[in-house]
């Protein structure tokens, strides 16, 4: 009798054990948040300011780093949806073409808000899980700003000075990433983003500038698994 109870009670160890294990794995269900940086790099291709303007005047834009992370929910055990969030990206901008040199034309936040759909690889459990991710993203620009120079080179003065607006738009956003496992709730993520997007420079003036932006995203945080 007391050789039963010892072996029931090793086999109610063992089960509660296991799913302990698998309370804390990447499995169906469970939640993933993360905290960490993220840096946007813009792949300019730029088109060409539009008349009447000097012949040649293109744009450059800046890198950007900023406080970033996310929440994964897991949809199955290699199925997820993800959701990055990050403080607003800070860019300025800068002439290129027959103006480069010139220094700062204007600057402006983006807010890019993108949902993935994820593909894990590997057990829930295990020690480090690669993954590929497609999804969409809504590119937000705002608090855009012109500089003096921008004025100067399009014919604005210091009662109206040339503003510039530029188009949000949506676009598809590609994502290779791993995370490894510190411990049963600790883990540490990256990944690379790539998002093709082309938008549009628009000047008071009347003045447009078409650019193709293609930013290179380069995240890295630590999670929690929940």
């Amino acid at each position: 009798m007391k050789s039963k109870f010892c072996f029931a009670l090793s086999a109610l160890t063992a089960v509660a054990a296991l799913s302990s294990a698998s309370a804390y794995a990447q499995s169906q269900g469970s939640w993933l948040v993360r905290g960490g940086f993220m840096q946007l790099a813009p792949q300019v291709t730029s088109g060409v300011l539009s008349a009447p303007s000097l012949a040649g005047v293109q744009t450059s834009v800046s890198n950007s780093t900023q406080f970033a992370g996310g929440i994964t929910y897991m949809v199955s055990d290699n199925l997820a949806m993800d959701l990055p969030l990050a403080l607003p990206f800070q860019h300025d901008l800068y002439g290129a073409g027959s103006i480069t040199g010139v220094g700062k034309i204007g600057d402006t936040q983006v807010i890019p808000a993108t949902l993935m759909l994820q593909y894990r690889f590997g057990a829930a459990g295990a020690v480090f899980r690669p993954y590929l991710g497609l999804g969409a993203t809504y590119a937000k620009f705002d608090g855009e700003h012109s500089t003096a120079l921008l004025s100067g080179l399009t014919g604005g003065t210091p009662g109206n000075p040339t503003r510039l607006s530029i188009q949000s738009k949506l676009a598809a956003t590609l994502q290779v990433g791993a995370s490894y496992k510190i411990d049963e709730r600790w883990f540490i993520d990256g990944a690379i983003t790539k998002t093709p997007l082309k938008t549009r420079n628009t000047l008071s003036t009347g003045q447009t500038l078409d650019i193709t932006l293609n930013p290179i995203g380069i995240s890295l945080g630590i999670g929690r698994l929940f």
